[in-house]
């Protein structure tokens, strides 16, 4: 069940205007669309008519598909054939045949859906080893894909099923090789960065539609408004929050407060976890809280620039999961900060710099390559009012993809402060990605940060 704010007279004004404008970016965009197809037409790309279906890797979710999707859209294709098969990577719940059958059942509803007679599938890491089987365990699994992208993943004497497999290495890693299969390694990245990359997408779109990308940056929406959806699941699990609520509200980017007391959209989750698309703006800063008794879990992210159909709002059950390993205190706030990118902080003048609050927390102790740090966990430990970066806590850096540390973190009641996040991205020419948030007290409130695993421009909150 979907339910909408209902604006004042004040607001309507607003968004009349905000409308307005938008009607003229519209038949702008329209104009420009109309000339470069009567002066350019001989050189548009084909829209891609074969379904893609992404499939995650250990303690992964369809969120390492997320940047890949928009660019694929950027590029022609279409939203509606871009799908991810989630499931449990830790297999407590599901097993590998259990997987298997699932994959036959998407198989068959994207078929029927979109009338392809077969599909693309692309895994990253222990994906490939779902897909390897997949493929090679009956000829009519297999009869099915056209394509396989195995992303730093397991190797293979042979393409599976004899599918035409493209087979990317990250340079920092095991590498791999995949015999008859086109074998790439892309070079200077580490094992999640490669799934998600730029240059892993002019590789990976080339070989699926024959043709270079015209561009592998995510293009800005023409419109001003994006299509927003996706799933808040129990991590590692993936399956669905169900019983809790997400709230949606525009927040103001330098301070990270709620623009409005009431939701922008709000979402009751059943156990598919699904929620949207809602309707919200280009470059607007939004927070998604996942609302349960006795605990609320607040994320953010970097403003949206274009339809975005795969984001992950990850969680754990209420007193438990890894969070139940977390001290908390009323006079601090707890942060959890992810990217589907690693972390690097052992490289000098190549490391990630982050600072929260003016301190830098990123170093070679809690992200060494060995540990392909994506989340990074924040809290008071013992709650004594102390921090100690040297270390991290044993507990969350012996996790995959994971590490913790302790850090003070100031909270206030209502959480009417900020806590100011700052990283300059390896790779990213000094480009800054700023994003400013309450600091919620820690008992009942659950923090997270997600930034984009791209740099495009900087990110700074106006």
């Amino acid at each position: 069940m979907v339910s909408f704010w209902q604006p004042n007279h004040h607001e309507t004004t607003i968004m009349m205007k905000s409308f307005q404008r938008g009607i003229g970016l519209l038949i702008l965009s329209a104009l420009l669309l109309f000339s470069h197809s009567v002066s350019a037409g001989q050189h548009r790309h084909h829209t891609p008519k074969t379904p893609l279906i992404f499939v995650h890797g250990g303690a992964g979710s369809a969120s390492q598909f997320e940047s890949q999707a928009m660019r694929l859209t950027s590029n022609g294709y279409p939203q509606k054939l871009l799908f991810a098969l989630e499931y449990d990577s830790s297999f407590r719940i599901d097993t590998v045949d259990a997987v298997h059958n699932r994959l036959d059942q998407l198989i068959s509803r994207v078929q029927a859906q979109t009338g392809a007679s077969q599909v693309d599938v692309m895994g990253h890491s222990l994906g490939t080893y779902v897909l390897n089987g997949y493929l090679t365990s009956s000829p009519e699994r297999a009869a099915n894909v056209a394509h396989y992208v195995n992303l730093d993943g397991y190797s293979a004497a042979a393409e599976p099923g004899g599918v035409p497999t493209l087979a990317l290495w990250a340079e920092i890693g095991e590498g791999g090789h995949v015999g008859g299969a086109m074998n790439i390694t892309v070079a200077g990245q580490t094992h999640v960065e490669t799934a998600t990359s730029a240059e892993s997408f002019g590789y990976l779109y080339e070989f699926l539609t024959g043709k270079k990308p015209r561009s592998s940056t995510i293009r800005a929406s023409r419109r001003p408004f994006v299509s927003i959806a996706g799933r808040a699941v129990l991590f590692p699990y993936n399956i669905g929050v169900d019983g809790a609520r997400v709230e949606v509200y525009e927040v103001d980017g330098t301070t990270g407060q709620r623009l409005r007391s009431f939701p922008k959209a709000r979402f009751e989750i059943d156990s598919s976890g699904e929620w949207g698309p809602f309707f919200g703006w280009a470059g607007a800063y939004y927070e998604f809280v996942i609302v349960r008794e006795g605990q609320e879990h607040h994320i953010y992210k970097q403003p949206f620039l274009r339809d975005d159909h795969f984001v992950r709002l990850l969680t754990s059950a209420v007193g438990g999961g890894i969070s139940a390993n977390v001290d908390s205190a009323p006079e601090q706030s707890n942060l959890i900060i992810s990217r589907d990118k690693e972390f690097w902080g052992e490289r000098p003048l190549q490391n990630d710099v982050l600072t929260i609050n003016g301190i830098s927390v990123i170093n070679a102790a809690n992200s060494p390559f060995s540990n392909r740090t994506n989340v990074l966990y924040f809290f008071d430990q013992g709650s004594d009012g102390d921090s100690d970066l040297s270390q991290p806590i044993p507990y969350f850096h012996g996790l995959p993809f994971i590490t913790g540390n302790d850090l003070f973190i100031p909270s206030s009641d209502k959480g009417d402060d900020r806590i100011r996040l700052t990283l300059t991205p390896r790779g990213g020419n000094g480009a800054l990605q700023v994003l400013n948030v309450p600091n919620w007290p820690s008992p009942e409130h659950r923090i997270t940060v997600m930034f984009n695993d791209f740099v495009q421009d900087d990110s700074v909150p106006r």
